[in-house]
């Protein structure tokens, strides 16, 4: 499969003036900015634009993919999702191909649970 041919039905979002400007404030003071979810770190990356996060609202369809280069986003915490999804391409782009598969290695030896109810990782 071509990854880039890929396409991803889009998600509607909204992201408040107030918490965009928590989220500058955030980045032009070298903080982290965390996201909890492959869906808030699409958005905080789609509405990333002239060096600032923007406030406002619409569909996203960021397909985020290894070779990505994040622009906001420095921290993650998600779900482990079903390899070959697009939510695992993501975090594979986050943190790392590599990296990613060994902490895959790790939770199926030791039991972690997947999908949306399951164990959640933090990539720094």
């Amino acid at each position: 499969m071509n990854i880039e041919s890929h396409r991803l039905d889009a998600e509607h979002y909204t992201l408040k003036e107030n918490e965009a400007h928590k989220i500058n404030r955030a980045m032009q003071s070298d903080k982290r900015v965390i996201t909890v979810g492959t869906t808030a770190t699409r958005v905080l990356e789609h509405s990333f634009n002239n060096g600032m996060v923007e406030h406002g609202g619409g569909f996203t369809d960021l397909f985020i993919y290894p070779a990505y280069s994040f622009k906001i986003v420095n921290t993650l915490i998600t779900n482990f999702h079903m390899p070959r999804s697009t939510p695992y391409l993501l975090t594979s782009a986050f943190g790392g191909t590599g990296l990613i598969k060994e902490a895959y290695r790790y939770a199926i030896t030791h039991q972690f649970k997947f999908f949306s109810y399951g164990d959640a990782m933090m990539i720094l």
